[in-house]
């Protein structure tokens, strides 16, 4: 058995898909545990390769009722307490980036400026195992019971200083909905009354909030078959980037360098406010940086990645 930790949110999991494939591809005969809330579960199916998904809301706490892993693997973080989560596990091995404060210096050291995507495809590559930092496609769901072809807009992020102001979010709906575009506002439960505002106030109707109303394997549905989507730095935006949907994807004071889409791939567009004459963060409470952003330039971006789908000869899902 090996056993996996990565117990966060959907845009991390998204970041993990080469890394969790190189482990399947280089253990094909061995079973392959993923520590992870089980919320996650509809996207784990859609990675594929993971044949056991432990609920692990706590990543300082695995719930491991098995015969200790061959191998455990730490996809989580730099530690100490992940590593001491998984060694607590009874490992054969543990792959893992060095960390004195838990007695673990065999992986290699860690680079916070490194991106989310290549910092696990390196740590593999360290012990010998290769990974495709391009192999980021996720499996498409069926469409059952959600709109195809339509806008997706996320106004929301658990993280305040990542949000584009609601009123912006309200006029590029407006605008788009007025050039023909199908516009749906997602977000979780707690996004429901932002979203509402957002459509009210473009004037669109109730029946364009779907915030609250889908679960994760809807979610990925709408975006796999969007016609673009426009979010800030979230997980909806590493789920365009997973199904190859036209994407304009809104930075604030993270740098896209760490978690945006690959810059070969045109129909993802980045707009990073970070680095215009803003102080830096300081990764919590707000950040005025997006206020940066206006609407002309997010709509013209949303224009560019058409454009760009049109040149291709790319047919629309």
């Amino acid at each position: 058995m090996i056993l996996v930790l990565r117990a966060l949110g959907v845009g991390d999991l998204a970041t993990a898909v080469p890394a969790l494939r190189a482990l399947r591809a280089a253990h094909p005969d061995r079973r392959l545990a993923l520590a992870a809330p089980a919320w996650l579960a509809p996207l784990v199916d859609l990675v594929g390769g993971v044949d056991l998904l432990v609920d692990t809301p706590d990543p300082g706490r695995i719930r491991w009722p098995h015969p200790p892993p061959r191998l455990a693997v730490n996809l989580h973080g730099r530690g100490p307490q992940s590593h001491r989560a998984l060694a607590a596990t009874g490992p054969g091995r543990l792959l893992a980036f060095a960390s004195p404060d838990a007695g673990f210096t065999d992986g290699p050291d860690w680079d916070a400026d490194e991106h989310e995507v290549d910092r696990w495809c390196r740590l593999l590559a360290w012990y010998g195992i290769p990974a495709d930092r391009t192999d980021l496609a996720l499996g498409r769901p069926a469409a059952t019971g959600v709109p195809t072809g339509a806008t997706v807009l996320h106004p929301g992020s658990k993280i305040a200083a990542k949000r584009w102001p609601a009123d912006r979010f309200a006029v590029l709906a407006r605008r788009l909905a007025a050039r023909g575009h199908r516009v749906v506002l997602t977000g979780s439960a707690d996004e429901r009354e932002l979203a509402g505002g957002v459509a009210a106030a473009a004037g669109l109707p109730p029946e364009a909030v779907w915030a609250g109303r889908t679960g994760l394997a809807e979610l990925a549905a709408l975006v796999a078959y969007a016609r673009v989507v426009v979010s800030g730095d979230t997980g909806v935006a590493h789920l365009a980037t997973g199904y190859g949907r036209p994407s304009v994807v809104l930075f604030g004071p993270v740098s896209p360098a760490r978690w945006g889409p690959p810059p070969d791939r045109p129909r993802h567009r980045v707009i990073w406010a970070g680095n215009r004459d803003w102080p830096s963060w300081d990764g919590v409470g707000s950040h005025p940086s997006l206020t940066a952003l206006g609407v002309d330039e997010v709509s013209a971006a949303v224009d560019e990645v058409e454009r760009v789908v049109r040149d291709s000869g790319a047919v629309a899902a």
